[in-house]
């Protein structure tokens, strides 16, 4: 998750702040986590999938790509999640659509 957040600091402008939503993971909510200055975290309410788009997309992905199937092993897991994760890549108008709420554009 460092590796993340670091990642994702070099890319916030200097000067500027970044709040990243995040669910209520041990691993994103961890005091040992250590955030670079220019991001804030901020937990998203325990067990409120719909305000989290990123459900839609693993729901998405496995409906589509990872279910129904049995894996040989270990690796093979992982190269069907690859290939999943890069179709679903390919298609930035099905992430847009994924993400989307109608409640959210009532304001």
């Amino acid at each position: 998750m460092e590796l993340h957040l670091t990642a994702i600091s070099t890319k916030v402008a200097p000067g500027r702040h970044a709040a990243l939503l995040l669910d209520q993971a041990g691993w994103h909510v961890s005091d040992r986590l250590a955030v670079p200055s220019n991001i804030t975290i901020v937990p998203l309410p325990a067990k409120c999938p719909e305000l989290n788009p990123q459900e839609n997309v693993w729901g998405f992905m496995r409906d589509n790509w990872l279910s129904n199937r049995v894996f040989t092993c270990y690796n093979n897991i992982v190269d069907h999640c690859a290939d999943a994760w890069n179709r679903l890549e390919a298609q930035p108008w099905r992430i847009m659509t994924l993400g989307l709420r109608d409640w959210a554009h009532g304001f």
